[in-house]
């Protein structure tokens, strides 16, 4: 499990960085899943080899504005044109989602060559599940009808204790997958082996959050708890507050409190302001810093920045 940030700024793009779009890379099933798009993720794409579209099946959109949905159709169709994609690929997000893309299916008379699914979020709703993750939605405070998505990986089997299977006699071969299975065996000699005494506690799985744009929500840190990797954004520095909060944005120190509370392992700040690029700007480094006196796990992304998560133990 990895992300690749492809666009870390906020409202429209600037020299340095594009709007919102975050890869979550899940590497043991050979897929991508997206989670917002705004506009030129498609050449954002470009600039990035290790994200393949064709690897692409699940888009979560936090919301609705432009900066996180513009780019939605473009890399649709790079993935049908330029990568070859041909299986599905599922959408999640607001109510009006549905109504975006086909409209603009019909006005453009675009055709992907792929099923396109969409799937609304809402509370209360169960998202997604397979065997190995599910993934949660919880509403947060923003202008409009806003998300935050939790992606979750589900407990795995305990360590099995190879050492005392084979003091107790357990040749080597097959019979080790069904002791790790839990199956209770027999040996030649008579000596039963029960494979749950031989195995660990399950091993918890990683966890990544993404706040979408968000005021301070009780939501979000419950949705949050725990979590290996919490992505929030950042658009104003603690000073600004005042424009955060008449915006619906969340201050650096309010993205650091949130992870705080959640005990998160991992604060990741993203969604900037370019005013703090600027040459009279306070500048990124004091952005981390009030960040970092209240979480000190806090990193600030950029654009092509990858950040793998790492299993626990």
């Amino acid at each position: 499990m990895e992300l690749t940030f492809l666009g870390t700024g906020s409202g429209t793009p600037s020299r340095g960085r594009n709007v919102s779009a975050t890869v979550l890379h899940l590497t043991e099933r050979g897929e991508l899943w997206l989670i917002d798009c705004g506009e030129g993720t498609q050449h954002q794409t470009l600039r990035a080899p290790q994200v393949r579209l064709s690897q692409l099946t699940r888009i979560f959109f936090t919301h609705l504005h432009g900066d996180h949905l513009f780019g939605i159709m473009g890399l649709l169709a790079s993935r049908a044109l330029a990568q070859g994609g041909t299986s599905p690929v599922t959408l999640y997000g607001p109510a009006g989602l549905g109504e975006y893309i086909r409209g603009s299916l019909r006005a453009s008379g675009m055709r992907f060559g792929f099923p396109v699914n969409i799937q609304a979020v809402g509370p209360g709703k169960p998202l997604y599940e397979d065997d190995d993750l599910f993934v949660t939605a919880a509403p947060v405070r923003h202008r409009i009808e806003a998300y935050a998505y939790a992606i979750e990986e589900k407990p795995r089997a305990g360590r099995f204790d190879a050492a005392a299977a084979e003091a107790m006699g357990v040749p080597p071969g097959p019979i080790y997958g069904r002791l790790k299975a839990g199956e209770v065996i027999t040996l030649a000699d008579g000596t039963i082996v029960d494979g749950a005494a031989l195995t660990g506690p399950p091993r918890a799985g990683r966890k990544a959050v993404f706040s979408g744009d968000t005021l301070y929500s009780p939501e979000l840190v419950a949705l949050a708890e725990g979590a290996d990797l919490l992505v929030h954004e950042a658009t104003y520095a603690a000073e600004d507050k005042p424009l955060a909060d008449r915006a619906a944005h969340s201050t650096t120190t309010g993205a650091a409190r949130v992870a705080a509370e959640a005990s998160v392992r991992q604060l990741c700040l993203t969604h900037f302001s370019a005013r703090y690029e600027s040459e009279n700007g306070p500048g990124m480094n004091a952005l981390l810093a009030e960040a970092q006196a209240i979480f000190p796990e806090t990193c600030l992304a950029h654009d092509f920045l990858r950040v793998p998560v790492p299993r626990r133990e």
